[in-house]
């Protein structure tokens, strides 16, 4: 039987175990809080234990702890030879990121749910098929309140996310061109940052802040023909513009499967022998990369 080892049990990691107990994957679970310990049982883990060393042998593991913690989690379960599924981002340091994916390769992936959701999938089909044109610009708008993570800054957590979903509309990610902190001495939550390569012109501009009480998520894909935008993150439809103006926007439905449950149906599927989920350990570190790069851009440390 197919079983999974859940590496914390805190406010993600209580959704991942949701999710896989749906998908009625047995789920033990690895997490230092007795408090904890006790939740993860009462909500029906197969066994429970302190930690990750002492998880049973298990068909794969999902990492869900604290960000400074995911390469010391990972690095115990790698002589176990089974696929790891690592919540974003990888690590929080560069070169930790690429040593992890130089040792485990195929066997280790990073869960950037985004690449799971249907606009942004929808969006990433628009682009590859023609449809909108040349692709000229992506941008993305991650706005929100607050930080509940107490161990990276906010940056660390939100700009994964939008580095993914370029990458899964455009195939790659262009070289860290620009960066800004836009409130001095507010630290790392708020940012405005682009990528380019040399002699380009499609350009990547996000903008990310932990800074504006009333949230704001927006992905838009412009095209010399079309421009296409998921203006909201529970949009269950695209926006798709003609540039020339000859006709209103158009709506187009693409569904509301959540994702995690998603890229959580991937990973159980790919331990049944399934294709190996998105976000591969080369791309999870290259993105943890281009923040360590954006970072040093903007003067943060």
């Amino acid at each position: 039987m197919t079983d999974v080892g859940l590496v914390g049990f805190g406010r993600w990691g209580k959704l991942i175990f949701r999710d896989l107990h749906s998908l009625g994957v047995p789920v033990h679970v690895a997490v230092p809080g007795s408090d904890s310990r006790k939740a993860a049982l009462e909500a029906g883990a197969a066994s429970v234990c302190e930690s990750v060393a002492d998880l049973p042998d298990c068909t794969g593991y999902v990492v869900a702890p604290p960000t400074v913690h995911h390469a010391a989690c990972i690095d115990a379960l790698a002589s176990r030879n089974r696929p790891i599924f690592c919540e974003k981002p990888l690590t929080n340091d560069a070169r930790a990121a690429q040593q992890l994916a130089d040792t485990l390769q195929e066997r280790l992936f990073v869960m950037d749910k985004w690449r799971y959701h249907p606009g942004i999938l929808k969006l990433a089909e628009l682009a590859k098929s023609g449809e909108l044109g040349q692709i000229e610009a992506v941008r993305t708008c991650r706005l929100g309140w607050g930080n509940p993570h107490k161990d990276v800054d906010s940056l660390w957590i939100l700009i994964p996310h939008d580095l993914s979903i370029a990458l899964e509309i455009l195939g790659t990610l262009p070289k860290a061109c620009s960066a800004i902190s836009q409130i001095p001495g507010m630290g790392g939550e708020d940012m405005i940052a682009r990528l380019q390569n040399d002699g380009e012109m499609l350009t990547v501009t996000m903008e990310i802040s932990s800074l504006h009480p009333s949230p704001t998520r927006s992905v838009v894909v412009i095209g010399s023909k079309a421009v296409a935008q998921l203006a909201s993150s529970y949009d269950d439809r695209i926006l798709l513009a003609p540039r020339d103006n000859s006709r209103k926007p158009q709506q187009i439905e693409v569904g509301t499967k959540m994702p995690l449950l998603a890229e959580l149906e991937t990973f159980v599927a790919h331990l049944n022998g399934g294709p190996a989920p998105k976000s591969s350990a080369a791309e999870g570190a290259l993105i943890v990369r281009r923040i360590a790069e954006l970072r040093a851009l903007a003067g943060l440390p």
